[in-house]
């Protein structure tokens, strides 16, 4: 049985957390388990907080923070239940643990922090020169990084930049987020395996969330933000053969359009909306060009909005990085969707999955009809 379980058996199959450490389930701690919090962003490192109460024991000891598998550096997996299903949630490692002893007795409390496969990358800092012999892409310096940490790729890395010669002096996973905001691109692991790429527009839909739907609604929370003061292309420049001067080029975005009528159709009728891109130390044009290619396509994702999932109703685990289809708000708005950010929380009031969404597009919706198991166990 999964926590939550225990705490609450009012609807048919509730969704539930199934928590191990070192590959074995905790249920023995499930009843000093208050709650879970999982924080899964596209652009970082997951991570994940549970809190325990803590009770003194017959021979001195205390019940979590003596139990031997609550430690930094053991491996943890929670996992989300639907019936008999089990759906992953976070794969990683103990970060960090704290206890709380409070005036009041009775009041002891356990906080194990968390973070996922991103932790092996944050371990050595490197000094080195990517490319001083030879010139890289980042998708040779990503391969390069996995390798040397026998970790693996979720997909290809996206190629990135190419002919880069740049200094790293830091720890990789804290060098690759840079390269991945250079490029505007995805960064996360999921089960372990490292994705850094473009956005992934092209994926399947994940299952329909459902506002304003009658027994079928999956979302108990829904704020749409509209934002049409921001750019439909980057402007930067480019040093010419003269020497002093240069050439402006424009960059639109290139990213797959979520809907019927792109949001520049409408911005654009006011005439050109475009913001300069400012030159960096001595960015050659792939460069300039690839970090302006980068700025377009995160301005064109105007649309943006947050809302609340009931996990129960919803029936899934919701991945940042994945498109999903949302439906219930109106013609315009309806449509697909691209994850940017999910919160997961199991506790007494059952399992809560806060997201934070974009597109850059309207229309293109579907119905809840074109796909009635939406959120069915």
């Amino acid at each position: 049985m999964s926590f939550l379980n225990i705490l609450d058996d009012q609807f048919r199959d509730p969704a539930g957390c199934v928590i191990k450490i070192d590959g074995q389930e905790i249920d023995d701690l499930y009843a000093t388990l208050v709650d879970v919090s999982v924080v899964s962003p596209r652009q970082d490192s997951a991570e994940a907080t549970l809190t325990f109460e803590t009770r003194r024991v017959d021979n001195g000891t205390w019940n979590v923070q003596d139990d031997d598998r609550i430690r930094p550096w053991a491996p943890i997996d929670i996992l989300a239940t639907f019936g008999e299903r089990e759906d992953p949630v976070f794969k990683g490692f103990i970060r960090q643990v704290k206890v709380e002893f409070p005036e009041q007795k009775g009041s002891a409390m356990v906080t194990v922090t968390c973070q996922d496969t991103a932790l092996l990358l944050d371990r050595t800092e490197r000094n080195t020169r990517w490319g001083d012999d030879t010139p890289k892409s980042d998708r040779e310096i990503v391969q390069t990084i996995l390798s040397d940490n026998n970790l693996s790729a979720l997909d290809t890395p996206g190629e990135g930049q190419s002919d880069l010669v740049v200094n790293q002096n830091d720890t990789d996973i804290k060098f690759l987020k840079k390269r991945a905001q250079e490029n505007a691109y995805d960064l996360f692991f999921r089960d372990g395996q490292l994705y850094f790429g473009p956005m992934r527009f092209g994926q399947d839909a994940q299952p329909t969330i459902t506002v304003y739907a009658g027994p079928g609604t999956s979302c108990v929370s829904f704020n749409l933000d509209d934002d049409g003061h921001r750019p439909d292309a980057v402007v930067y420049e480019v040093a010419t053969d003269e020497g002093s001067e240069t050439n402006e080029q424009t960059v639109e975005p290139d990213l797959k359009v979520l809907g019927d009528t792109h949001v520049s159709k409408i911005s654009g009728q006011q005439g050109d909306f475009a913001w300069r891109l400012k030159r960096e130390g001595n960015s050659n044009p792939n460069q300039m060009r690839g970090r302006a290619q980068a700025k377009a396509n995160e301005e064109s994702l105007k649309i943006t909005a947050t809302g609340e999932l009931d996990g129960t109703q919803y029936g899934h685990v919701l991945l940042p990085g994945d498109p999903v289809d949302i439906d219930g708000i109106g013609d315009k708005y309806s449509g697909t969707w691209y994850v940017m950010q999910v919160e997961h929380r199991f506790d007494a009031n059952g399992y809560l999955q806060s997201f934070e969404v974009a597109r850059n597009a309207y229309g293109g919706g579907v119905s809840v009809m074109d796909n009635v198991l939406a959120g069915i166990l």
